[in-house]
């Protein structure tokens, strides 16, 4: 089954997104986050992709307040990312009713303790995030340029039991120009058993539908279902296909 996973990305608590990761290309698209979780939830959508931008900035978990009133208030699964840094933070955000979080600068900052958290809660709940620019790995926010070939490191983490990749072409990320099919693709042939979530650059139901086609686990939706380019009908008529 393919899996539609909108987005919910935090700042100041609100429903926002950047363009290609840039604070400065910010645009609010509602107050109310659980108002557009709950949205969601009411075409069938089962899945939701929670980012505390926020916390990318700030190293730390910043946004578990409106995670709880979502997971308290809707059914839907619910991975979260941004500025889980530490075991406390790890902690926070599952006590906050979190399924699954996404790790992806610790995995590079920090590999040691992102190796525990994978050993200690599974490879079905740690998701590695491997955001790259130019197929190299981008972390904090994508505010950083790592020389990390992203095929390598998805491969060693891989290799010490991650299942889940989220992985976005920074890119490619809000600009509606269609996603990057090649790094899937490299990714699938690469690592044919990984759950590979794609994100970033879906413009229309057509991108999805060729991701979808691609027997990828999932893609995450953001900027196309907040401007109108994808209705969450078309998601909802679509995803019980």
């Amino acid at each position: 089954m393919f899996h539609i996973i909108p987005a919910i990305d935090l700042i100041e608590g609100k429903c926002v997104r950047l363009t290609q990761g840039d604070y400065r290309q910010k645009t609010v698209y509602n107050e109310n986050p659980l108002e557009v979780a709950k949205q969601f939830e009411d075409v069938g959508l089962t899945r939701l992709h929670l980012v505390d931008l926020d916390g990318a900035k700030a190293k730390k978990v910043i946004n578990w307040k409106v995670l709880e009133r979502i997971t308290n208030q809707t059914q839907l699964h619910v991975d979260f990312g941004g500025g889980v840094q530490s075991d406390d933070d790890l902690r926070v955000v599952f006590e906050s009713g979190a399924k699954q979080v996404t790790g992806g600068s610790i995995a590079v900052k920090n590999p040691d303790l992102f190796e525990n958290w994978l050993a200690n809660y599974g490879g079905d709940k740690i998701i590695l995030g491997a955001d790259a620019r130019n197929e190299r790995v981008a972390v904090s926010g994508w505010e950083e340029g790592t020389e990390l070939w992203v095929y390598d490191f998805v491969q060693k983490w891989v290799d010490k039991g991650a299942q889940y990749v989220i992985s976005t072409d920074v890119a490619k990320d809000g600009l509606l120009q269609g996603p990057s099919f090649d790094l899937y693709k490299n990714l699938q042939d690469q690592c044919p058993e990984l759950h590979i979530i794609a994100s970033g650059g879906v413009s229309n139901l057509g991108d999805i539908e060729k991701l979808a086609e691609m027997n990828l686990f999932g893609v995450i939706v953001g900027k196309a279902i907040y401007e109108g380019r994808v209705t969450l009908t078309d998601l909802m008529k679509w995803s019980v296909q």
